[in-house]
């Protein structure tokens, strides 16, 4: 897959199912066995027969105290549902509702049926062909004017990923999908703040018990083992950086720095790491600005090309007068207030005018450098909880080198000092440092990033019942 594409969401095509009416009862069936299409649903319609049924039932199995199965399912033919009602089965009931519900959408126009939905592009081909054999067919049409299509992640590789971007919200359809990027940046700040050799290691052995299975109690996060994998690896290179295995044990030199010597090296690189993140996430919501609204809203946003301009201008600015070069620091500030000048612009356009509108103005433009700094000087936390860690790690490890030259009970103490003391470290500092890493992401990056929230897209998935089930005796099938 291209990159472009992995940095895309799914891209959809507004579809039309059209059947003869005989036949929209197979068409649906195929649908939902399909699980890849998205079908515009009939507002305010009545409930429908097997809907009716289906509430009753559970009535009275909630009256009773006991509740059935009520995954839904569908069988290939029309069942009998008097006979499912009798028999309590939930399961087939509810199928035959959903499928009810959607049959309720369509268009009918003499003996043709027709109902609109969404459906991933790489996916009609596949879908069309399942309904041409029920003497269907899936045609393209265009989509609607001021109607943004739903909004698919994609699955692979990225995946374990996603949950970070969908927690905080589902991105536009133009928008970029920023799975693999905030996936990258989040397991980097993690190691940043958990470096050590040691403790990584354990968090790629608990990535391989996940994807293992164990302990079954896990097996519903096995899919997010690359996302534990990642982390630990990151903290695995953070920790031969500064030396640590399981703390200060003297087993690994320091490749780089020991955060407990030098703690204002650590700083100012937790500080210029954040400075290069944050450009990135500024030009990244530059670039959905421009999808979202063309260029016109993409040139004076505060999270669009202006703010990306007013941004590289102070740290154009900044590094010139750190490192003593004059004509960098003016080249800097001119294209940051350049920046500003263009994200008042747009401020102001967004006001009624006047002096009211020029006072907003002000202070949303305040607010627009004061957050810039803050959310820079945010990503110091890095350093700061990378500080802790360490000293943590130090603290169980001159306590283990004290008890171990005091007889065999000082070894049997140290011994357990270790093991206790690590192992509340460990669950301590992985869980600041997992909290830290996601508000960093969504307060400093994802709000850049997103201006205004999609429509997760949503496909009707429905799965057959099982051939021999005793309550699936059908009648045949009536025409709609």
């Amino acid at each position: 897959m291209p990159w472009s594409e992995a940095l895309t969401p799914v891209r959809m095509r507004r579809v039309a199912v059209v059947v003869p009416q005989a036949a929209l009862r197979d068409a649906l069936v195929r649908i939902a066995e399909e699980g890849c299409v998205e079908l515009d649903r009939a507002e305010e319609a009545a409930p429908g027969a097997a809907a009716v049924r289906l509430q009753r039932l559970r009535g009275r199995g909630a009256a009773a105290g006991r509740q059935g199965s009520s995954t839904a399912v569908l069988s290939p033919a029309s069942p009998d549902l008097d006979l499912l009602e009798s028999r309590g089965n939930l399961a087939l009931l509810a199928g035959e509702a959903q499928l009810e519900e959607r049959a309720q959408g369509a268009v009918r126009q003499g003996e043709v049926a027709a109902l609109a939905g969404w459906c991933p592009a790489a996916e009609v081909p596949r879908v069309a062909g399942r309904l041409a054999a029920a003497g269907g067919a899936l045609l393209p049409l265009p989509s609607p004017r001021g109607t943004d299509p739903p909004t698919l992640l994609r699955t692979g590789r990225t995946a374990s990923f996603t949950p970070l971007v969908t927690t905080y919200g589902t991105p536009a359809y133009a928008d970029l999908d920023p799975s693999w990027p905030a996936g990258l940046a989040y397991v980097a700040m993690f190691g940043i703040m958990f470096g050590d050799v040691g403790h990584g290691a354990l968090l790629v052995l608990g990535a391989v018990a996940v994807r293992s299975g164990w302990p079954p109690r896990l097996a519903p996060l096995r899919r997010m083992w690359p996302f534990l994998a990642g982390a630990g690896v990151a903290s695995m290179v953070a920790g031969a950086a500064y030396g640590e295995f399981f703390g200060p044990t003297g087993l690994l030199p320091v490749l780089w720095l020991s955060p407990l010597e030098t703690p204002a090296r650590l700083l100012v690189a937790a500080v210029l790491f954040g400075a290069v993140v944050l450009a990135l996430a500024h030009a990244a919501g530059a670039v959905n600005r421009v999808r979202e609204g063309g260029w016109g809203a993409g040139l004076y946003g505060a999270s669009g090309c202006a703010g990306l301009l007013f941004y590289l201008g102070l740290a154009l600015a900044a590094a010139g007068l750190v490192l003593h070069r004059p004509a960098s620091a003016v080249a800097g500030a001119t294209l940051a207030v350049a920046g500003l000048a263009l994200v008042a612009i747009g401020l102001l356009r967004t006001t009624a005018g006047g002096g009211a509108g020029l006072a907003e103005t002000v202070v949303r433009l305040f607010d627009v450098v004061v957050r810039t700094g803050t959310n820079t000087l945010s990503f110091a936390r890095l350093a700061a909880f990378g500080l802790t860690h360490a000293a943590l790690a130090d603290l169980v490890w001159r306590g283990t080198t004290g008890l171990a030259g005091r007889g065999a009970a000082g070894v049997v103490g140290a011994a357990l000092l270790f093991v206790v003391g690590t192992a509340v470290s460990f669950a301590l500092e992985a869980l600041v440092a997992g909290v830290q890493a996601l508000r960093l992401e969504f307060y400093e990056l994802f709000s850049r990033l997103f201006e205004r929230e999609g429509r997760p897209f949503r496909p009707w998935h429905v799965p057959p019942a099982e051939p021999a089930d005793p309550a699936t005796k059908v009648i045949p099938c009536s025409p709609g």
